[in-house]
């Protein structure tokens, strides 16, 4: 029997599957930046605060590399306003024959609105889509652009991305250029705490990659005034590569140097090679840094793979029996930049993180066999050191090879419990499952009872693994906390990890909270940073953080993580005279009950996500405390020591 709807069901039975148009939402202007930010600079975090900035700035760059600037000023105020000032031609502000508003409001308010779609403005830009400025704008609750132009200086004012009144004219000028003053809006990125060395880095790379572009960068906010850098590099993207390796001793004393025009792409690669063995090769698109790569690093890795072999073979260094070498022979111990410059750039999404145009492949190709053929053929002598440096990393990397398969064959030998000292946990599915990498024994065995063995795989670590750094590939293999770690999780090491072979989806690395737990976690991130970075990328690697102090209170008892909340929660029970403090200087001082509670409980804990937000400065950092040069470090430590709090030794 089927029982008969009311009339109050058939209503609410209605409203649930009735889909008109009076459903479909329609964002006017701006709005729908304000409501889907992420979609248009990645994230409403300190990322994509700095995202506005660079917005803004590439619009300068742009002039600059149109040949129309030649300098460019940023500075974050006292208010945290950020002004960026150049001297280009200036935003045009003649009236817009579409809009009927004039082109500086156009490119202010209307999405996809800019000079640098028709080729007529630009003949590159790093700007392509058009969106900058407007969403810079609709994500600001206060700018004011100023226009030097024609002789006057122009200004407008926006409030959250709509103009509080018409474009005026509020004085007269000999100058041209464009200034904009903007307020990133506190109800989206919340705290405006904008990083000078993150910007500063950015700021770096961007004169280096563009020729006689003097770039001054000033922080308001530090009352010494200390903050203020200027950056102006005449030998381009040689001087880069000459500041990557200036820590590393080099295998030719100059950096190769080839440019090259190709059907209307401007190509531009320096590359030198170092005594180290990791690959620094970064890329660049109309002076965007392409993180993920594309069709311009594709190119240059088949170039001077195939370079290096002709070579080798012509000059006799490769004997006919000797295998060919391989891309990551020809690429062990290499620093490289390569910047292009082209007309319709093809970026994967607005973060512009990867380059897609299908023809720059082949043009990078053909510039790099060309120029580097002509110096080889032209320098023999460093020719033959180049050629002796990769014939060096083959047989390393075959050794690897042998290295590698054992510790493979091993672990499909003895079983999934391998190595013998993993606590592995019941659950199958990789997307669920954690693996904890452990400092010490003591600790480990506290972590293992105190785990959820659904889910939660613990690692011990006898002492301090190898610094991968200074090691080649096969002596890292025949490590045997190494070969540990990487038989975990599972994936493979190095151009064969593999993503879908991954173990756990979390990866957490848990030590204690003194000099050498920290000596510990940077030599663990220096061996993921440099074997499994594609690790870090896809957002697998955490850190924990255990509590530093223990407090009670009578018969309460607080977890504190930061001297700051111990200050804080000490000072709020008044003059009690019943308080004490537990100082927590390694995991083993706890029990495993106390280990689960504070840093291993899903619902409790905090974990830090491991990124890397910018290669470059990643592969300097790691180079610098890694290394083999010890001045830098040195320099490193003494210019920070003052910086340093709670050191326990």
């Amino acid at each position: 029997m089927v029982a008969k709807k009311t009339e109050i069901e058939q209503t609410i039975e209605a409203d649930e599957t009735t889909y008109t148009a009076r459903d479909i939402q329609v964002l006017e202007g701006l709005e729908a930046v304000r409501r889907r930010p992420g979609m248009y600079i990645g994230s409403t975090d300190q990322r994509g605060l700095h995202h506005l900035v660079y917005e803004i700035v590439d619009n300068s760059v742009d002039e600059a590399m149109a040949g129309f600037a030649n300098r460019i000023e940023i500075t974050i105020q006292k208010d945290a306003k950020v002004t960026v000032r150049d001297n280009g031609r200036g935003i045009p502000v003649d009236v817009h024959p579409r809009t009927g508003r004039s082109a500086l409001e156009t490119v202010m308010t209307v999405l996809h609105a800019g000079g640098k779609f028709g080729g007529g403005g630009y003949k590159v830009s790093g700007g392509l889509h058009g969106v900058g400025a407007s969403v810079v704008n609709a994500l600001s609750s206060w700018v004011c652009v100023d226009v030097h132009r024609d002789g006057k200086i122009y200004r407008q004012q926006y409030e959250r991305g709509k103009p509080i009144g018409d474009l005026e004219v509020v004085g007269k000028t000999q100058d041209t250029g464009t200034t904009t003053v903007f307020l990133a809006d506190t109800d989206i990125f919340g705290d405006l705490d904008y990083n000078f060395d993150t910007l500063a880095q950015r700021f770096r790379e961007v004169a280096y990659l563009t020729k006689s572009l003097k770039i001054t960068f000033k922080d308001e906010r530090d009352p010494s005034g200390k903050d203020e850098l200027t950056f102006y590099f005449e030998g381009g993207i040689v001087s880069f590569v000459r500041h990557l390796n200036k820590n590393r001793g080099v295998v030719h004393s100059k950096p190769i140097y080839v440019e090259k025009q190709v059907n209307g792409t401007s190509v531009e690669i320096a590359l030198q090679y170092n005594d180290g063995f990791a690959e620094s090769v970064f890329s660049f698109a109309n002076c965007i840094n392409t993180v993920d790569g594309g069709t311009h690093m594709t190119g240059f890795r088949s170039g001077l793979t195939r370079v290096l072999n002709d070579y080798g073979r012509r000059s006799k260094l490769l004997k006919e029996d000797d295998a060919n070498l391989a891309g990551e022979d020809v690429r062990e111990g290499l620093t490289a930049l390569i910047s292009v410059r082209l007309a319709e750039p093809q970026f994967e999404g607005q973060t512009k993180a990867k380059l897609g145009n299908a023809e720059v492949k082949n043009q990078v190709e053909s510039a790099l066999v060309e120029g580097l053929t002509f110096y080889l053929d032209e320098n023999p002598s460093e020719g033959k050191k180049i050629i002796e440096k990769c014939v060096t990393a083959a047989r390393a990397r075959e050794a690897a090879r042998k290295a590698r398969d054992l510790v493979i064959r091993k672990s499909a030998l003895e079983g999934t419990t391998l190595p013998g000292k993993l606590a592995d946990c019941s659950e199958k599915d990789a997307s669920r499952c954690e693996l904890y990498l452990v400092e010490g024994d003591s600790a480990g065995g506290s972590a293992k009872q105190g785990r959820d063995r659904r889910f939660q795989a613990i690692l011990p670590l006898r002492g301090k693994i190898l610094n991968v750094e200074r090691a080649r590939p096969d002596k890292m293999l025949g490590h045997e906390e190494i070969r540990a770690i990487i038989t975990a999780v599972g994936a493979g090491v190095g151009t064969s990890f593999d993503l879908a072979r991954l173990r756990y989806h979390r990866i957490i690395i848990m030590t204690d909270a003194d000099v050498d737990g920290s000596h510990i976690r940077t030599l663990l991130l220096t061996f993921f940073f440099r074997h499994m970075v594609s690790l870090i990328d896809a957002g697998h690697l955490y850190i924990a953080q255990p509590p530093l102090y223990r407090i009670q209170n009578g018969k309460e008892h607080n977890w504190v993580y930061s001297d700051r909340e111990k200050d804080q929660l000490i000072a709020s029970f008044g003059r009690s005279k019943n308080v004490s403090i537990q100082r927590y200087k390694g995991l083993g001082e706890m029990n495993p009950q106390q280990l689960w509670d504070t840093t291993m409980d899903p619902v409790k804990r905090t974990v830090l996500q491991v990124s890397v937000e910018d290669a470059v400065k990643a592969d300097e950092v790691f180079d610098m405390l890694m290394g083999d040069a010890v001045p830098p470090r040195k320099n490193f430590i003494q210019a920070h020591a003052k910086s340093v709090k709670n050191l326990d030794i």
